[in-house]
C-alpha cells in the first residue's frame, strides 16, 4: 500500500486500504496485481489519467515524423545530373528522412537491369557515410527501387 505522497504504508487488507482511501476522498488503484503481495496506491484517478494523457501528447509532439523522399534517375544518366541527385539524397538523409532511389526504365532499357543495379549500388556506396541500405535494389514493374535509411548517430 502506497499513499499519495509515495510513502509505503505497509501490507494491509483490502477493506483497510479502501477505508484509508475513502478518508482522504481518493481512489484505491491497483498498480501491480502480479506482485506478491499486490501493490496498491491511493490517488485521484481522474488527475492520474489527465497527467498520463498530457505526457502522451508531449511525447507525440517531440516525436520526429520520418518521411520518404524520392530520387528518380534513368539508367543512362549523365555524371553532373547524377551528382545533383546524389547531393539531394545526401541532404534528405542528413535531414533524417528515408530516401527511395528509383531507376526508371523506358522502352527496351528494361532488358538491361544490370545497368540500374550498378547505378543504385554506386549511389549506396556514395551515401554510405550518412545512410545505409534498408531494402536492396529490386525490380518493380518498369522501375528498380532501393530504399536508403539515415544512419543513427
Amino acid at each position: 500500500m502506497i499513499d499519495p505522497e509515495g510513502n509505503q504504508l505497509g501490507i494491509m487488507s483490502v477493506r483497510e486500504a479502501l477505508q484509508k482511501a475513502a478518508e482522504r476522498n481518493l481512489d484505491l488503484v491497483a498498480v501491480s496485481l502480479n506482485a506478491k503481495p499486490p501493490v496498491c496506491r491511493i490517488m485521484d484517478v481522474g488527475k492520474y489519467k489527465f497527467e498520463q494523457s498530457k505526457r502522451e501528447k508531449e511525447a507525440r509532439r517531440n516525436q520526429k515524423q520520418i518521411t520518404v523522399k524520392e530520387v528518380k534517375v534513368r539508367p543512362n544518366i549523365e555524371e553532373h545530373d547524377y551528382q545533383v541527385k546524389l547531393r539531394n539524397a545526401r541532404r534528405f538523409l542528413t535531414g533524417g528522412d528515408k530516401v527511395k532511389a528509383t531507376v526508371m526504365f523506358r522502352g527496351r532499357e528494361i532488358t538491361h537491369p544490370q545497368l540500374g543495379q550498378k547505378l543504385l549500388d554506386r549511389m549506396a556506396a556514395d551515401v554510405a557515410d550518412v545512410g545505409s541500405v534498408e531494402r536492396a535494389p529490386k525490380v518493380e514493374g518498369r522501375n528498380m527501387v532501393m530504399i536508403l535509411t539515415p544512419k543513427s548517430n
